[in-house]
């Protein structure tokens, strides 16, 4: 059963989705906190323990409305309905984050958040682009909250502005038959399937988020394409070439004409090498001392004759294999 645990804080319980998730988990143990931040006897846990984490709930009232500024495909990163994920991706950029990333947090304060966000639209009068799904997967939380249906259905009352998020999940039959009105763009993560087995444990194969991808399409959402991140593992180049292949097959015509494509190579870190080292010992490791440079503090990217030469293969792909489709940017 999932989940195994509930912590909560007891003043979610005073909303509706609060009620809601107490009684949809009323077989599960609840523990109530003094806040989702700060768990004293999750973030003590050893790293071990990381994918027992995954499989804990926990429910607040988020308090952090901060919008982020952004430049690649919105115009700002803003907190949203969750934290965290059930998927175990073993390079995941919020695990940087581990002790309070670790496991799904949900808020229960959808109203106030989607209120302030519809209301800054009115209030600059423009259609600005506001990522909803930057420190979450929403299509996964939609199975346990409903709140991406419910949001997608109360935003299409917005005068102004847009909504977009990522995902590396393909249930997204919940949200094809809603009043959108073209103000919602759903973006899907790629890699190949072998990449996806051993790196990205819990999310949905290739296939399946292809053909979510084109149904999102074929329900008039605005759609996009991530190939992240890009892993320079062994036969690095017959990979990514064999998945430009199945885009190239398995793409619908719309996706094609209308789809940007983000490419994002792979940034890891010395908590991901801790984390995976113990959590999943028995994995292929992702840290290469002779591919990769220090990048900041405790971080590290590929060495920058690597990079460029990935950047120039992945482009070539695309050009010779998706030609239709055009590439937003590379970072």
């Amino acid at each position: 059963m999932f989940p195994d645990k509930i912590y909560y804080e007891p003043d979610s319980l005073n909303y509706e989705l609060g009620q809601t998730l107490k009684e949809k988990y009323s077989d599960v143990p609840w523990v109530p906190i003094e806040s989702h931040n700060k768990i004293d006897e999750l973030r003590t846990r050893p790293n071990k323990d990381f994918p027992a984490l995954k499989r804990i709930i926990v429910i607040g009232v988020r308090k952090t409305h901060n919008y982020v500024p952004n430049h690649k495909v919105s115009d700002f990163l803003v907190p949203y309905t969750s934290s965290g994920c059930t998927a175990m991706c073993h390079y995941c950029y919020l695990v940087c984050n581990y002790n309070k990333c670790a496991y799904l947090r949900l808020f229960v304060n959808r109203d106030q958040m989607l209120k302030k966000l519809m209301d800054h639209g009115i209030r600059y009068q423009k259609d600005f682009t506001y990522e909803i799904g930057s420190n979450s997967d929403l299509v996964l939380e939609n199975t346990i909250t409903g709140n991406l249906s419910w949001t997608i259905e109360n935003f299409s009352k917005s005068q102004y502005g847009f909504l977009t998020f990522p995902t590396k999940f393909n249930q997204v039959e919940p949200l094809l038959g809603l009043n959108h009105r073209g103000r919602v763009i759903m973006r899907m993560s790629v890699n190949p399937q072998s990449i996806i087995s051993r790196f990205e444990p819990g999310t949905s194969s290739l296939t399946a988020r292809i053909t979510a991808l084109n149904r999102m399409c074929d329900a008039g959402y605005q759609v996009g394409l991530l190939i992240a991140p890009v892993i320079l593992t062994e036969n690095w180049k017959t990979l990514y070439g064999e998945l430009i292949d199945t885009l190239s097959q398995l793409l619908s015509d719309k996706v094609k004409k209308q789809a940007l494509i983000e490419i994002i190579f792979m940034t890891y870190s010395y908590v991901h090498n801790a984390i995976n080292t113990e959590a999943f010992p028995d994995s292929d490791q992702l840290y290469s001392k002779e591919m990769m440079t220090g990048r900041g503090r405790g971080k590290y990217c590929y060495r920058n004759d690597l990079r460029a030469d990935g950047e120039i293969f992945m482009r070539q792909q695309i050009e010779e294999k998706l030609k239709e489709m055009t590439i937003l940017y590379v970072v």
